[in-house]
């Protein structure tokens, strides 16, 4: 790799870091206003329906315990219940209350009215999504 290539590395790699800082300084202030932090928002997002703590945490991008101390946290709050699993005795599953239910519908009330990506048409954010999803396909690879 020449001293250009490696310098171009480096650029992109900071132009990633910074659009995830904007992207993350954005949500955290969204979201604060419902009284929720990123991670909370986040997990309420994802609760599409029952889960367990390990699914949770897979759709987070998180590891278990990190995501349990969110669950914690939520159903402090009343938002989310543990359950016995219907079919592992050893397992919970999650299930958001109908508080829960309706604090989800205002993160996403939130993030349809205000999109991280409104200055980008719709192909441009297709394309940047497609883009984004490849390279980490290839990191994944590549750690492997």
């Amino acid at each position: 790799m020449t001293e250009a290539q490696a310098e171009a590395q480096w650029e992109l790699g900071k132009l990633v870091h910074d659009l995830d800082m904007q992207c993350y300084a954005r949500m955290r202030d969204w979201v604060a206003g419902l009284g929720l932090t990123v991670a909370q928002a986040s997990a309420l997002r994802e609760m599409t329906g029952p889960m367990t703590m390990r699914e949770l945490a897979g759709r987070m991008s998180c590891e278990p315990s990190n995501a349990t101390v969110v669950v914690d946290n939520l159903e402090g709050h009343r938002l989310i219940e543990r359950r016995p699993h219907p079919t592992d005795r050893r397992a919970k599953q999650l299930v958001l209350t109908p508080e829960g239910t309706e604090q989800r519908a205002r993160v996403l009330k939130v993030l349809a009215e205000e999109p991280l990506f409104a200055g980008l048409t719709q192909d441009e954010q297709d394309a940047l999504q497609g883009l984004l999803k490849r390279a980490l396909s290839r990191a994944e690879i590549l750690q492997a």
